[in-house]
């Protein structure tokens, strides 16, 4: 097959079975996609990857168009980012969830609280000691003076009461002997420049949900996002400069409602965008639920044995994790 399309006034030889967004990519255009995975089932449904058809003026998704003799391809222009922003900023308004845990964030030292705590709930006392002593010049503790602002913001405190971080660290601190202070030590601070999702007010209803149910040592929600390593959707939104979503949140699902799924993988739907990712490639696993606005993607728990630990790879948005 010979055939030829122009992307941004480029001549470019489409290879057989490529779609739009791979011959895209392949001769360097970068378009991103949350919907789309190389050599995985998938159909379109972010727009995130949208560009535009200059001959007929539409804006198509790239992930799915197949490419025509003469096509003519804009990727880049304001209209095309434009659609990629709208995109983006909608289905932030339907993903519940703390990408940074708020404490970790105004913690004026850098000390990643939330996982200091976390170590702490699984007695991993040695590393949490390690991590506090990384944020701090030890022997000192500049906790102690600090007008703990991380109590001030605690999600916990939105519940009943604040967790008492400041005792923990010191608890923690006292278990071990005071180490150097490292040569040219620098707090680390939390990365605010990378778009920050928030979870947002907790209704009554999940204020007892939570109350009830989390039980950790320290009470600490562990509201930090598990899955923000790999999450395509705060990448994308920071690289397109959106700090928060235009729109109010408009998902229906309970915050923190968490599920373990099997194969060391737990499943948030509160995060989820709904791109189908998992359902298209688990066999008898994840599916669809209802239709429309009130759509939900649902593992039944008879298919749980089904899930495999690529479907974490596969997710968008940090909603399956390990």
């Amino acid at each position: 097959m010979n055939m030829n399309i122009q992307i941004n006034d480029k001549t470019i030889a489409v290879r057989e079975g490529e779609t739009l967004i791979e011959t895209a990519c392949r001769t360097g255009f970068n378009i991103p996609s949350l919907c789309y995975a190389r050599d995985a089932v998938h159909k379109s449904s972010c727009m995130v990857c949208a560009v535009k058809d200059c001959k007929t003026g539409q804006m198509i998704p790239s992930c799915t168009a197949v490419p025509v003799e003469g096509m003519q391809i804009d990727t880049e222009s304001h209209d095309v980012v434009m659609t990629r922003t709208l995109s983006l900023e909608l289905l932030l308004s339907d993903h519940r969830a703390d990408c940074e845990a708020p404490c970790t964030l105004v913690c004026p030292h850098g000390l990643d609280i939330e996982r200091a705590i976390y170590y702490y709930d699984e007695n991993r006392l040695e590393e949490a000691f390690r991590l506090i002593a990384a944020a701090f010049p030890l022997p000192e503790l500049k906790c102690t003076a600090c007008k703990v602002p991380c109590e001030k913001v605690c999600r916990r405190g939105t519940v009943d009461k604040p967790v008492a971080i400041r005792a923990l660290i010191e608890e923690i601190c006292e278990k071990y002997p005071p180490l150097p202070a490292p040569e040219n030590h620098e707090n680390r601070k939390a990365d605010k420049a990378s778009f920050l999702s928030r979870v947002g007010r907790f209704t009554e209803t999940e204020k007892k949900r939570l109350k009830e149910t989390v039980t950790t040592r320290s009470r600490c929600l562990h509201c930090a996002c598990a899955g923000k390593k790999g999450c395509k959707l705060r990448m994308y939104a920071g690289e397109a400069g959106i700090k928060r979503s235009r729109y109010d949140a408009s998902s229906a699902l309970p915050a923190m409602s968490r599920q373990e799924i099997g194969s060391g993988l737990w499943f948030e739907p509160a995060k989820c965008i709904k791109c189908g990712l998992c359902v298209y490639n688990s066999d008898n696993g994840f599916t669809f639920k209802d239709r429309g606005f009130v759509m939900q993607i649902v593992l039944p728990p008879e298919n749980r044995a089904n899930i495999n630990s690529r479907l974490a790879e596969l997710c968008p948005t940090g909603a399956i994790y390990s």
